[in-house]
């Protein structure tokens, strides 16, 4: 089973767990894991993304840099092992596709975080969830896919919600974290859009080239234009305190491995509309942890706006074509 659109942004499926653990230590782990709660582990892997990247010091291209980078060398010795030839699918054409949903993969990761040091938690993971309505308008406009009364209702309101948002924290003038709530949630939504893109972008590849080496040439291509943007701009890429450092391999090893890996894992075991509703758990765990964590309290306005563009996101998700 294809991951759902707009569910993750990255990650692999069974194919990586049995690359990594075996075709018999993977069944003995699925026999033994519920799907639901290694979904919910997943989520709560997931939510902890915005928590590191607003304990990093690090700049949001390089820490995104260093999130796609080191999940690429965690996975790569066991893939080029066991998935070798299966790269020989790959054409001219499918590595410039490739090359493209890396670079969309690339600008997601990098709005996200920057959105984290200009708005709140709460604001930033909310709205970069709200990919969905742009995949869904995405296949409307471009691969003409109709689009239903339900999901056209289910982008309306998250399109309200947004702007709701977005508004009253322009009103209001403040914000939890960062002096500049409105550029923090245009960032947010950037970060949404380029995540749909990768999703439609690779949708036509990933009908011809297996999920594992798929994953591993749109990381490489990903973490390579993060590279040389940061070069571009003289980022610092190395002396980084230990605690960096270990923020960094967080990032691979939580969001990365444990998050998308599992969802994905996930849907060959549960419905994809199941799987796609779980993820609206991630703007919450990631709201709580910021409380917990951060001291971060959010507004009425936000939680408010929040809960518009999560019930949006819900109707479009679960809304069949």
């Amino acid at each position: 089973m294809e991951p759902a659109d707009g569910v993750a942004p990255d990650g692999c499926g069974t194919d990586l767990f049995q690359s990594l653990l075996g075709p018999g230590v993977l069944a003995r782990l699925e026999a033994r894991t519920p799907p639901l709660l290694a979904l919910a582990v997943a989520i709560v892997a997931v939510s902890t993304s915005a928590i590191l990247a607003r304990w990093s010091a690090a700049d949001a291209v390089v820490l995104a840099f260093y999130r796609v980078l080191l999940t690429t060398l965690l996975i790569a010795p066991f893939v080029f092992t066991r998935y070798r030839g299966e790269f020989d699918a790959f054409g001219p054409r499918d590595l410039l596709i490739a090359g493209l949903t890396g670079a969309a993969l690339a600008v997601h990761f990098s709005a996200y975080f920057e959105s984290l040091e200009w708005t709140s938690v709460a604001a930033s993971v909310t709205l970069v969830q709200s990919q969905p309505v742009f995949v869904a308008l995405g296949a409307a406009l471009f691969l003409s896919e109709r689009i239903g009364l339900r999901k056209a209702a289910g982008i309306s309101v998250a399109i309200v919600g947004i702007v709701a948002m977005s508004a009253s924290e322009f009103v209001s003038g403040a914000a939890i974290a960062g002096s500049q709530p409105l550029f923090g949630n245009a960032l947010a939504v950037l970060g949404a859009l380029m995540a749909a893109i990768y999703v439609l972008v690779g949708r036509s590849l990933r009908q011809r080239v297996a999920l594992v080496p798929y994953v591993m040439v749109v990381y490489s291509a990903c973490a390579l234009t993060l590279l040389v943007v940061a070069l571009f701009q003289d980022l610092q890429l190395t002396g980084y305190p230990t605690r960096e450092w270990l923020i960094f391999l967080g990032m691979a090893v939580g969001p990365g491995i444990f998050g998308h890996t599992v969802i994905n894992w996930a849907l060959e075991h549960v419905e994809s509309s199941v799987v796609s509703v779980s993820l609206l758990g991630e703007p919450v765990g990631a709201t709580l942890l910021g409380v917990a964590l951060l001291a971060e309290v959010p507004g009425v306005a936000t939680v408010a706006g929040g809960a518009v563009v999560l019930f949006g996101i819900y109707i479009t998700s679960t809304a069949r074509a």
